[in-house]
Parts: C-alpha cells; sequence; structure tokens
C-alpha cells in the first residue's frame, strides 16, 4: 500500500481522530479486516458481521502491531472513527488507486470463471510487470478494495475481479478502480433468483464495459450472444475471443486428453502458437483464451503467452482440484461453487477423465435460481442421473429436486447426457447404446442416496470406494461439500 499517514486517512474518510491516535502515524500496510493477518504497519478495519464484530478485536490488533483501527465507534484505543467501514475502505482504496497513474487495472467479470481466468492473466501480466491480483475470490464490496489497496507506485498491473448480487454493485466496484482492460466471461444463471433473469445478469455484467472510456479496451466472448451484444453498450474499442472463426483471439483444433485437460491452437492476428493446458477440463480453453486475449492486448506476443498458459497450474483452492489417492482413487474437488453451467462443466470433466473407470459424484441442490430453482435442480438431477455413475449422493435437506431428476432417469433406463435443452441429442443416444453394450455403468443401476451433511457423506463414501475409482465433489459454497474431499484425501495427499 501507499504509505498515509493518520491524518490522510481520516481526511479520505471524513473520519476522526481517537483513542489518541497520532495524525503523523504512517500506515504501510497492509489493510486488514481479520486480526490474525495483522502486520507491524497495518490499519485494522473493524466490521461488524453477522456473528463476529471486528471491534471486538480491535485491542488485539493494536497489540500485534496494527497502527491504528478503522471503526464506527469508539474503541479504546488508536483510531479512525467513521460512519461505515465499508464505505470508508472504499473510499480509502479509491483514493488510493487514484494515485497510482502508471497502473493498468483490468477487470474481470462473468458468471463462471472468474477466478481461473483471473489466475491465468496474473500470471501473464507477471511477465511485463509487477502484478497484484486477489487471494481466492475477493471480488465483493470488502474483498476488491483490500485488494486495490494491495497497490503501491511499483505495481504496474491489478488484476480484478469484479461480482455483483444486485444490478449496480459492478458499477460501484469501478468506481473504486476504473478499467483500462474489461473482460466479460459469460452470461449464465448464477444468483438467477436474486436478479430474476439471465436479462438482468447480462445488464449487471455490462456494467463493467460500460465503465470503459474511450481509450480502453473491451474482452468480450464472441460464443455469448448476451456478451457479445455488450459491444453496443462500451465506448470502448472491442476485442473478440472464443471459438468462432470470426474471434480476434481463438482456439483452433481444441482436443482433451486422457486426465481431461485441453489442447488447442492459440490464433492471434499476428500468429500462432500450440497450448497444452494443465488445468482440468475443456472449459478453461474460455478462461485460457480471456486471459490471452486480455494479454494480447498488452503486448506480449503470443508465443510467450502460448508458454505461460501450458505452464499454469491451478493456484485457487477447491477449483477442479484433481487429486490421485496411492490407491489409484481419483478425487475431482471442484466445491468451491457451482450453477447449472459449472455442473454440465464439471460432469463433461468427470467424463473425460474418467473413461470406463467407476465413477461417483457428491452434490448439492443449487441455490438462488429463484421461481426456476425446482425446474433448474431437477435438470442438475437428470444430469447426474445420465452421467454412468455408479453412485451419486446428494447432499442437504432441499434435496429433493435433484433425486427426483435422478430417480426419474434411472426409472426410464436413460443414459444420454441432456443437452443444453435437457434433451440427449441422437449422436449422444449412440455413444449411450454403446456404453450399455460394452457393459458400463448405466443410470439404472446407479446408487442415489440422499444424506444430511457433507461429513456422512464423506464417510458413506469411503466404504464404498474401490481402487481406480474417479470422484466428482462439487456444489454451492453454503453446502460445503469440499469437507467431502477432505475426509476422502485425508492422509493420502501426494
Amino acid at each position: 500500500m501507499i504509505p498515509l499517514p493518520l491524518a490522510r486517512i481520516a481526511e479520505i474518510t471524513s473520519g476522526a481522530l481517537a483513542g489518541m491516535a497520532d495524525p503523523r502515524a504512517v500506515v504501510r500496510g497492509p489493510v486488514v479486516i481479520d486480526s490474525r493477518a495483522v502486520e507491524p504497519g497495518s490499519l485494522f478495519v473493524a466490521i461488524k458481521g453477522e456473528r463476529v464484530d471486528g471491534h471486538d478485536f480491535a485491542a488485539q490488533a493494536i497489540a500485534d502491531g496494527a497502527v491504528a483501527v478503522l471503526a464506527s465507534k469508539p474503541v479504546e484505543v488508536p483510531a479512525v472513527i467513521v460512519g461505515d467501514t465499508v464505505a470508508a475502505l472504499a473510499a480509502l482504496a479509491t483514493a488510493v488507486c487514484a494515485d497510482l497513474p502508471e497502473t493498468t487495472v483490468i477487470g474481470i467479470t462473468g458468471s463462471a470463471g472468474k477466478t481461473t481466468t483471473k489466475d491465468l492473466l496474473a500470471r501473464l501480466t507477471a511477465r511485463i510487470g509487477p502484478t497484484v491480483a486477489p487471494a481466492e475470490s475477493f471480488n465483493n464490496e470488502i474483498g476488491h478494495p483490500l485488494t486495490v489497496l494491495k497497490a503501491d507506485e511499483g505495481t504496474r498491473y491489478l488484476v480484478l475481479e469484479l461480482s455483483a448480487r444486485y444490478v449496480g454493485d459492478i458499477s460501484h466496484l469501478t468506481r473504486v478502480a476504473p478499467p483500462k482492460i474489461g473482460i466479460v466471461l459469460n452470461v449464465g444463471s448464477a444468483h438467477l433468483g436474486v436478479f430474476g433473469g439471465k436479462e438482468a445478469i447480462a445488464k449487471a455484467k455490462g456494467e463493467l464495459v460500460e465503465a470503459l472510456t474511450s481509450g480502453g479496451v473491451a474482452v468480450l466472448n464472441a460464443d455469448d450472444p448476451l456478451v457479445a451484444a455488450m459491444a453496443e453498450r462500451t465506448q470502448a474499442r472491442v476485442t473478440w475471443y472464443g471459438r468462432a472463426e470470426s474471434a480476434d483471439v481463438r482456439a483452433e483444433d481444441v482436443t482433451v486428453d486422457a486426465r481431461g485437460r485441453a489442447a488447442f491452437t492459440l490464433r492471434t492476428p499476428s500468429g500462432a502458437a500450440p497450448v497444452r493446458l494443465r488445468l482440468y477440463g475443456e472449459h478453461a480453453v474460455q478462461n485460457a483464451l480471456a486471459a490471452a486475449a486480455a494479454a494480447y492486448e498488452l503486448g506480449l506476443p503470443v508465443a510467450t503467452i502460448a508458454e505461460e498458459l501450458s505452464e499454469a497450474e491451478p493456484r485457487s483452492r477447491w477449483r477442479m482440484e484433481v487429486t490421485d489417492r496411492q490407491d489409484g482413487v481419483t478425487v475431482i474437488n471442484d466445491a468451491y461453487n457451482a450453477n447449472p453451467e459449472s455442473m454440465r462443466a464439471a460432469f463433461g470433466t468427470l467424463d473425460a477423465l474418467a473413461g470406463g473407470r467407476r465413477r461417483f459424484a457428491v452434490i448439492a441442490a443449487l441455490r438462488e435460481l429463484g421461481e426456476e430453482s425446482a425446474a433448474l435442480n431437477e435438470d442438475l438431477g437428470r444430469l447426474a442421473g445420465s452421467a454412468g455413475l455408479a453412485g451419486l449422493f446428494v447432499v442437504g435437506p432441499d434435496a429433493e429436486p435433484v433425486l427426483a431428476g435422478a430417480r426419474a432417469v434411472a426409472q426410464d433406463g436413460a443414459s444420454g447426457v441432456p443437452g443444453p435443452d435437457g434433451a440427449s441429442s441422437p449422436q449422444e443416444d449412440r455413444k449411450d447404446q454403446e456404453d450399455q453394450e460394452d457393459g458400463a455403468a448405466t443410470a439404472a443401476t446407479v446408487r442415489i442416496t440422499h444424506v444430511a451433511d457433507a461429513a456422512t457423506a464423506g464417510a458413506e463414501l469411503s466404504g464404498l470406494l474401490a481402487p481406480g475409482d474417479v470422484v466428482l465433489v462439487k456444489g454451492p459454497r453454503a453446502a460445503g461439500l469440499e469437507r467431502v474431499a477432505a475426509v476422502l484425501l485425508e492422509g493420502d495427499r501426494q
């Protein structure tokens, strides 16, 4: 962070110094909201949450080296008292970002893939200058300014995720750190119940490109019609990425290996280079292309981009983490979050990685889908029930629609993976018939189990696994399914 005296912080946040705070004392960072992360020179921001009030840890933060506390009520230590600590945090980040004219801000939004794209792009920008990017998914009104405040005069690239729960959220985040490049990945069904429809989601995501100036660049997904339509909403220059032939940066000759990792030719206006991803799932191709398109706009040669993409390992936890146990059981931990589109991608990865091996899945009902929740969760059940599983565990009290969908497929004896409209294609039907003839697991033989929680799922599944099996673990954040993967891998990580 840029060093700032407490007097300047009070000025920026419209706060008042209290608790014998020295106006000349300098905060050098980091700015933190967790008292356990305090370092000498820190500013501790006390936020009152649903279960924990940060003000209760003010004294400990000062004892551990914090210069002061940014608080919304009196505390008996040096502090800057403000009306709203979250708003003050945003104001502080806005002021710091404005003092970094040499820093290029890059914003990334979309219904899925933000964190993977951020991780890839941060790796690419690090080749050409010091880069700051959020840890994990720091992408909301708290995490976003905290990331911005990590930047200083030496930072050349600030790679940020921007999430939205409501229309206007992304617009707010872009005012904190005005982007020079804006990347929109996709418009899916995440938070459908909050927004009320995909059109409203597109409106919210498009706030990123609306924030770009005429000197900026909008990096848009040519394969997503709702994203493509955002070209009309920006004054910035548009560059396209995707698998369409019209895309400026595109993937050609995509293949997927036996481990579910994609390879392709990266094509740009100035040449092409081969990419072989170490990330799992064919859907990672789109994330790689988005990062490549932004990096290309920053001047990286295509060969360098391809090299970095090919060497990139997963950085953020619980996102397509693939671990092979010593007994040959493979665990796919994709439990960070889920929506209908990411569920379909995960089962596609399971299919590619498992091949003819016995496969299991642990899932939970999707959340925040509004009036379409029951239908979309039933579709999820049908997807899982038709995935050739030997066992399906559905976790949680709201599992009935998922169970109904899975059981319906089992009763029908169908094994075709539904297409985007819920129906299987003729090509898929033929493949399913061949699978049945080969003796592969079908929906009719799947063991469907409803369990109360992740701990129960992990315990019951552990007793069923045999060497060589493959397990997919995926669900919404609230389900905490990462605990299932932890149980399966306990004492067996390599």
